[in-house]
């Protein structure tokens, strides 16, 4: 991926464009009450505003004795004040429903977006995490900034009527307003210049809560112990959340400076408008507390719709510019994929001068790969730690595309591919796997959704992975809730984890690709090499008695794993090292040969004796 488009992708959208599309995001999930809790919120407006006109009127009348006045400003006083609190009312319950149902639509949105996302580079990229971060934190406010916009629309009405009822006894009052340009300037730079400084210490902040985390929780707790590290946690801690506070902190007091400033400059206008209109404008009482009132009024809409727009902007348009980002980038990486994924392999999947450097780096962790894996093997990947070999399963996963060279499944490219349909036919387990605490059926059907339900296909994905004496050894069998956290849930070891892991992984029957990347690190030995040696005789007896691949859909079975005598059962190992491939062959071919994997294999075999 060029440079260029790595630009593209890390601007942020403009604001008021990501703003709108928001706002088409929100009509879209609620039309109705989006439009209903619109219109009450400018109507709301309304009563508020009209209360100095019936001020006026009812010192005009009062004063100039005019019954009829006093009356009108009576009943007009009665009705703002009975209609302010009766919208409030209902606005606030239509705003809350309508919030809620938001939520869902919006939660349900950004969590999708990035489900949708074919490669996993946003899950890895230590800039688009700050930036997915700041989302998910936002995401579940994002719902108020509906709130906030209508609101926000609502006192801008207010201050139209205040700013037309000041005009009507003068127009040069209109440059009041006038002296809230800086307030409004203030407010609007005040909070992108705090969200600034804010993202730049995400990277801190998100460290603070991880070292919080590691702290407080269970799963580090022993060794937390042990190696006494419980002091230097919080040490880290604290320090790591003052290099973000302290950034933050600048920013915050910079900007209220410049805002009392703007402050200081509206107060200066509005006793100069009252005094003004009391000495030289020959206004009536009932006008002169018009002036007073509406100005007094003035400052507190401008007051709340500058507080309005700051909090837009500096929550609002930054989550919904994240958001519009995150549309784009889920966008830019949609798949324009044509070749459909075959029914089986036949030859075999072939790399062809594959290299691969990760996003937003340069250096290769894959250098000019040629390999070819046979239709109906089991390959065993092998070398050093950072050697390669999970970045080269992740290729063949299609969670990243290559920087150059291409996959090639039976001379068809990988990458034309759709990625849904070819993970589809892929099967396995990763080293990193995930703890899912559902019921153990759920935990492992989970690994061929379509037959999540099915008993009897949940407990054979158990017996090919070994675990039956991890369901034995439950309460309630595969009915039973795993987890400490939840309501009769049980814990279980981390091995037992993987074992039901890799039971997960052994769920679909006919995947095309079977990849085991390290799948029993956590278990002894002698389980993964009778567990390995169990699947790997059942492959081969099978091809001996059909003459071709154990399925007939010619399945490639991927495994990592650092144990040669697991190992030396494939059929083909290859060995990688410094990003590249070395040495490929049969155990016994490369034993022979005296080269990297004898040498390796010999160390470990002495190791055992």
């Amino acid at each position: 991926m060029s440079s260029s488009r790595h630009r593209n992708l890390d601007e942020l959208p403009a604001a008021l464009p990501s703003m709108w599309r928001a706002v088409k995001r929100g009509f879209a999930a609620e039309p109705a009450l989006l439009a209903i809790a619109f219109a009450l919120s400018l109507i709301a407006a309304l009563p508020d505003a009209l209360m100095a006109l019936w001020l006026k009127f009812l010192a005009d009348g009062l004063l100039g004795g005019v019954p009829m006045l006093v009356g009108v400003a009576a009943g007009g006083l009665a009705v703002s004040a009975t209609l302010t609190w009766v919208l409030r009312v209902i606005s606030d319950r239509t705003q809350r429903r309508f919030r809620d149902r938001v939520t869902i639509a919006l939660e349900s949105h950004v969590a999708e977006l990035q489900a949708s996302v074919v490669t996993v580079e946003h899950h890895e990229r230590p800039d688009y995490l700050d930036r997915l971060s700041i989302l998910r934190d936002q995401v579940f406010v994002l719902d108020h900034m509906y709130m906030s916009l209508f609101t926000t629309c609502g006192w801008i009405l207010r201050l139209v009527v205040t700013i037309a009822l000041l005009v009507s006894i003068h127009p040069l009052l209109a440059v009041l307003a006038l002296f809230a340009l800086p307030t409004v300037a203030t407010s609007s730079w005040r909070p992108a210049v705090e969200r600034a400084a804010e993202e730049a210490g995400a990277q801190a902040q998100r460290l603070a809560k991880h070292l919080f985390d590691v702290a407080t929780t269970a799963p580090p707790g022993k060794e937390v112990r042990v190696s006494g590290i419980g002091k230097r946690l919080v040490r880290d801690r604290r320090a790591a959340w003052e290099r973000w506070y302290a950034r933050v902190a600048t920013a915050r007091w910079t900007s209220a400076a410049w805002h009392t400033v703007g402050w200081g400059v509206f107060g200066a206008g509005y006793v100069g408008a009252v005094v003004f209109v009391a000495t030289v404008v020959e206004a009536t009482p009932g006008e002169v507390l018009l002036v007073l009132a509406a100005g007094s009024r003035l400052s507190a809409y401008i007051s709340a719709t500058v507080g309005e727009v700051g909090f837009l902007r500096g929550i609002w348009m930054d989550g919904s510019k994240r958001l519009a980002w995150l549309e784009d980038y889920a966008a830019a990486k949609a798949e324009h994929a044509d070749s459909p994924v075959p029914d089986a392999i036949r030859r075999g999947i072939s790399l062809e001068q594959v290299s691969f450097a990760y996003p937003g780096t340069d250096k290769l962790v894959l250098k000019e790969i040629d390999l070819e894996l046979p239709a109906g093997a089991v390959v065993a990947l092998v070398g050093e730690n950072g050697a390669g070999k999970t970045t080269l399963v992740k290729l063949l996963a299609k969670m990243y595309e290559p920087t150059a060279g291409r996959v090639l499944v039976d001379g068809a490219e990988l990458a034309r591919m759709p990625a849904a349909e070819w993970r589809n036919r892929l099967a396995g387990t990763f080293q990193d796997f995930f703890r899912f605490e559902f019921r153990a059926q759920r935990t492992v059907g989970l690994g061929d959704e379509p037959r999540l339900e099915k008993v009897e296909a949940v407990a054979k994905a158990v017996e090919r992975a070994g675990a039956e004496d991890v369901v034995e050894t439950l309460p309630n069998g595969l009915d039973t809730q795993l987890g400490p956290t939840w309501p009769n849930g049980v814990e279980v070891s981390f091995g037992q984890w993987q074992k039901l892991s890799l039971a997960r992984g052994f769920m679909r029957d006919g995947p095309l690709l079977l990849v085991l990347d390290e799948p029993t690190a956590a278990l002894d030995a002698e389980t993964e090499h009778a567990l390995f040696e169990r699947y790997a005789n059942a492959a081969k007896g099978k091809r001996g008695a059909e003459g071709g691949d154990p399925s007939g859909d010619g399945r490639i079975t991927l495994l990592v794993s650092h144990r040669f005598s697991t190992v030396r059962m494939a059929d083909l190992i290859v060995v990688m090292d410094g990003a590249r491939v070395v040495e490929v062959g049969s155990h016994e071919e490369l034993v022979a040969e005296g080269g990297q994997y004898a040498e390796l294999y010999g160390i470990q075999a002495a190791a055992y004796r």
